[in-house]
């Protein structure tokens, strides 16, 4: 059984003193170690004016020390998903101060590297202690903060552990998916610190890197939907499946042919974790062949259906004791005796359009039931003055979709589409807009969020495709950063570059090499040149690539290297010059 969270430092002290919590860069952290981490974020929290923190650290070893220091100085945490300029101008209104990564405008704190405080951090924490407060999705509106009391994370990692903790041994954690969600902080860190896994530390985006990595020793992976379709079956997974105890998926629906596709790859099949930031976990279930889709609630949750067949839950991984109502509607079920509901998509997702009730669920059913679209998101978008709402449709096409779209375009597409949607909504509620997608925007938890879609569209004649990539800062330093970039396959700058296998222009791999730099250092303000400028890759939509950026004050320049497991893409010295303050 699991330590429970209240007395977690106390119990990681009885542990052997050089027992591994996990990896870091290559090396083992020890026990004696993290405790050590711990202590100094303590130190350097102990006292501080103001309670809520923000906090943003890459890796999740570290992040567990000061979420366990912060704890016990009694602040409450803030978990951001990224480090974006307009995520951190919304938490400035709310926070005391930013710890760990955020950029440096933010003034984040962070003790040193070889930081410690003798003092050590018994006791019990209050489990009535505001702990964290976590933040929506944003996959059908704007994200909302949740608070969370340290109690409801304890019980949700006590349920975790006595489910799912005899399959997994003594397995080691890895992750696709990061701890700054719900889902990662608790089944990457949380989970594993209570019950002496072992975690790897970074998480692991790269299938090529994955396979070795859970070759390497018995493991458990973490990840998301978005991240599971997405493995290649060309890589050998052989040792990984040897190795593999467990793989887990939440974050949104995993399709019935990826789970059985995973198991065949992996030797497991995925289990799914249903649930959302404001109830934590609720059900889970492992795909049967032959067996319907319902879901089985966690043994420490009660549910029942409310008006219109809303699922309404009642668990300890709740803040009090009262039902809370879901968005989700749902069906009773039985499978061995067990009571399980199944999902009948979302009651928030049913909107007026005209005074008639449509369902964007359904809608979004029927177009992918039309063999033409592999995936499908009907969103309602803001109208314009003067207008009734619109709606948007984005799709992914199937071969078929594709087909007819390279041969008909995209009006023929459109017509059949429509037509199949005309059976069974009104006509005032056909989308107005389409958007034909290689695959859906997802941000770092694998999730397609309400904002990423409508980025997408384009208002009044003007064209809103992006301009930038999909960022993922990966390693940050006083001089370097390494960034995740990924070229969105509907960049405008792949229109006509080129047509049959579009490729990202050399120049624009430049120009956001300064972007960035500027963003993250302070450069001089005028363009000189560049040296030592090499393309020996080319860059495709949708490729992931890593972007390194190194500053050299002294000599006014700013070096660039894009690179991924395929070898390096391109590199070069932009060198810059101060400007006279008149430009």
């Amino acid at each position: 059984m699991s330590d429970r969270i209240e007395r977690l430092y106390a119990a990681m002290a009885a542990r052997p003193a050089g027992g591994i919590v996990g990896w870091s860069a290559g090396e083992g952290v020890t026990n004696e170690q993290f405790l050590a981490r711990a202590r100094a974020w303590h130190a350097l929290l102990s006292g501080r004016p103001g309670r809520d923190y923000a906090l943003y650290l890459e890796d999740s070893i570290e992040f567990g020390a000061a979420l366990l220091g912060a704890w016990h100085a009694g602040k409450t945490i803030w978990l951001s998903a990224d480090t974006l300029e307009a995520t951190c101008a919304a938490l400035r209104a709310s926070v005391d101060g930013f710890l760990g990564q955020f950029p440096a405008e933010m003034v984040p704190l962070q003790p040193s590297p070889t930081a410690d405080d003798d003092a050590e951090l018994g006791g019990t924490l209050d489990p009535e202690l505001p702990a964290l407060v976590v933040f929506t999705s944003g996959s059908t509106g704007a994200a909302q903060a949740i608070p969370k009391k340290l109690s409801q994370m304890a019980n949700e990692v006590e349920t975790l552990d006595l489910l799912f903790g005899p399959a997994a041994g003594d397995a080691a954690i890895l992750a696709t998916v990061s701890h700054q969600h719900i889902y990662g902080l608790l089944f990457k860190i949380l989970w594993p610190l209570s019950s002496g896994r072992a975690i790897h530390a970074i998480s692991i985006v790269f299938p090529e890197a994955l396979a070795p990595a859970m070759a390497a020793g018995p493991c458990v992976l973490i990840a998301s939907p978005a991240h599971l379709k997405r493995l290649p079956d060309h890589l050998d997974w052989s040792g990984a499946a040897r190795m593999l105890r467990g793989v887990f998926s939440s974050g949104g629906p995993l399709a019935l042919e990826t789970a059985f596709a995973m198991g065949a790859l992996l030797g497991k099949v995925p289990v799914e974790v249903y649930g959302s930031s404001e109830t934590g976990g609720v059900a889970w279930r492992q795909r049967e062949a032959g067996a319907d889709d319902s879901w089985l609630p966690f043994p420490t949750v009660q549910w029942r259906l409310g008006e219109d067949n809303g699922l309404e839950v009642r668990s300890p991984h709740l803040p009090d004791e009262a039902w809370l109502a879901l968005a989700d509607r749902a069906e009773s079920a039985t499978r061995g005796g067990e009571q399980r509901f199944v999902l009948r998509g979302r009651s928030d997702r049913i909107v007026k359009i005209e005074e008639k009730r449509v369902s964007l669920t359904a809608m979004e059913a029927t177009l992918t039931g039309t063999g033409l679209a592999a995936e499908a998101r009907v969103v309602l978008c803001d109208p314009v003055a003067g207008e009734r709402q619109r709606v948007a449709a984005f799709v992914v096409p199937t071969i078929a979709g594709r087909t007819l779209l390279a041969t008909g375009g995209k009006t023929a597409l459109n017509a059949r589409l429509r037509t199949a949607l005309a059976a069974t909504v009104e006509l005032v509620a056909l989308p107005r807009r389409w958007r034909y997608l290689d695959q859906m925007p997802v941000n770092a938890q694998g999730k397609t969020t309400l904002a990423a879609l409508l980025a997408l569209l384009d208002d009044d004649g003007v064209d809103r495709r992006p301009r930038l990539p999909e960022v993922r800062e990966l390693e940050r330093a006083d001089d370097r950063v390494l960034l995740e970039v990924t070229a969105p396959s509907n960049l405008y700058y792949f229109d006509g570059h080129f047509d049959v296998a579009p490729i990202l222009p050399g120049v624009v791999q430049v120009d956001w090499a300064i972007h960035y730099g500027r963003q993250y250092f302070p450069l001089p303000a005028i363009f000189k040149g560049i040296n030592a400028l090499k393309f020996q890759q080319v860059i495709q939509p949708a490729q992931p690539v890593r972007l390194e950026l190194t500053h050299d004050a002294v000599k006014g320049s700013l070096q660039f290297r894009y690179a991924s497991d395929a070898g390096q893409h391109s590199s070069g010295r932009v060198m810059l010059l101060a400007g006279s303050g008149h430009e």
